[in-house]
């Protein structure tokens, strides 16, 4: 029981770092570019080494304890890749225009209080509510990711948790930015930027009602493989290239190394 209060806990905290995204663009001038390009940097190197050195070995070791040796680590591979291809259908299926990979800055918020608003409100109103609901569609698996990993290991719950966090900040922008510009409202752009995170908690509930009454050896082990897949493909499809764009210098690459070492000594750590 008290996995699952802490799970739980992590989603919700995961979640509203949108919140925390929007807060930031609102009552700050100028983004840390060096910092934050370091903090997705940090963020992807956590989630691909905890995925690749820890989550797909603890389902693989799950599914061949059930299936035998051969099978069990087919079944592995092919969570991997389905929980890849999972999220690359979800992106698929978002329009460009409002998918949450775009990258923005403080400094939109500031330009956009800057400009006149006029026939473009209504456009760009509607670009903000499909951002927030397209975020909302990528935060819903990482709920699930979450919530099963954090009820597995709280360590590896924890440390995707802190990860999916930091990223959750930047589309927390990405979905303020267009609704002020609209609105010119403050209020109503983190409203919105703040619930578009709510999915997070709520594919954790999906998680605890579906899957855990079910939960063996084999349906653990496909999800977390599926997970392992999951982590890795938002790191090299979102998060390293989000870093890449505000990077300065060479601080993603550094977060990147950063991540995997505190990952690394925290896994031994607590082994």
């Amino acid at each position: 029981m008290s996995n699952i209060v802490l799970a739980f806990s992590l989603t919700l905290l995961a979640g509203l770092a949108t919140g925390l995204g929007a807060l930031i663009a609102f009552f700050t001038e100028r983004t840390n570019k060096k910092f934050l390009s370091a903090a997705l940097g940090f963020s992807a190197g956590v989630m691909i080494y905890v995925s690749l050195i820890e989550i797909f070995f603890k389902a693989k070791d799950a599914l061949t304890a059930a299936v035998g040796d051969t099978k069990g680590y087919w079944l592995t591979v092919i969570g991997f890749f389905g929980g890849m291809l999972f999220i690359a259908l979800i992106d698929k299926f978002i329009p460009t225009k409002t998918n949450p990979h775009e990258v923005k800055t403080v400094e939109d918020v500031h330009q956009a209080e800057r400009e006149h608003r006029d026939s473009e409100e209504a456009k760009l109103m509607k670009v903000g509510i499909f951002t927030a609901l397209a975020i909302g569609i990528h935060n819903f698996p990482e709920g699930i990711a979450t919530f099963m990993s954090a009820i597995h290991d709280p360590s590896v719950g924890i440390a995707i948790a802190i990860a999916i966090a930091i990223h959750n900040i930047p589309e927390g922008i990405a979905v303020a930015i267009p609704i002020f510009y609209a609105t010119g409202k403050r209020m109503k752009a983190f409203k919105l930027s703040f619930t578009s995170g709510l999915a997070e908690p709520i594919g954790a509930l999906v998680a605890y009602l579906i899957l855990m009454p079910f939960l063996n050896d084999i349906l653990f082990g496909i999800i977390f493989s599926a997970v392992a897949g999951i982590m890795v493909f938002i790191s090299l499809d979102e998060l390293l290239p989000a870093a890449k764009k505000y990077d300065e210098t060479h601080s993603s690459i550094y977060g990147v190394v950063a991540g995997m070492i505190v990952m690394a000594v925290s896994l031994i750590l607590l082994s």
